[in-house]
């Protein structure tokens, strides 16, 4: 009679294991992304989003789709390092929605020097593809005043 609890006790435990490591993965993703901004590289900021048309970023100004124009959408919007300034994230929500894909709500500031500081609250959905995480789709929002 114990067997059959024992084993459905450890398949919990391992699938727990495994939902920390995706997210944990994804955290990862997500510092090397700011690392990247902090060295003023938005190219390499951008290797964290999915390479694909169907790639989806949504802000004050609508839609962007694809990851290219994303790409161009962020190198118009942040010219130069002092636009840049420096990033940090914070994190107030993640949910592991299946097994291929997470839910990430925050919050992201850039100290900007010589400039006003910008900050807002962002919404991220990975998708793991060709075993890796990547972001699908981008939500991020600026606080007004």
């Amino acid at each position: 009679m114990k067997s059959p609890i024992i084993f459905l006790f450890l398949l919990s435990s391992i699938q727990l294991i495994a939902q920390d490591k995706d997210i944990e993965s994804c955290l990862n993703l997500m510092q090397i992304q700011q690392d990247a901004w902090n060295k003023g590289d938005i190219p390499a900021f951008m290797e964290g989003y999915w390479k694909n048309e169907g790639l989806k970023f949504i802000g004050a100004k609508g839609i962007t789709q694809g990851w290219q124009n994303t790409l161009d959408r962020y190198l118009k919007g942040y010219p130069d390092r002092q636009t840049m300034g420096t990033l940090t994230f914070g994190y107030l929500a993640k949910e592991k929605i299946s097994k291929k894909i997470i839910h990430f709500v925050g919050t992201y500031h850039l100290s900007r020097e010589g400039m006003e500081d910008a900050k807002g609250v962002w919404s991220l959905l990975f998708k793991k593809i060709k075993g890796e995480w990547l972001i699908i789709a981008d939500h991020s929002s600026a606080d007004e005043g």
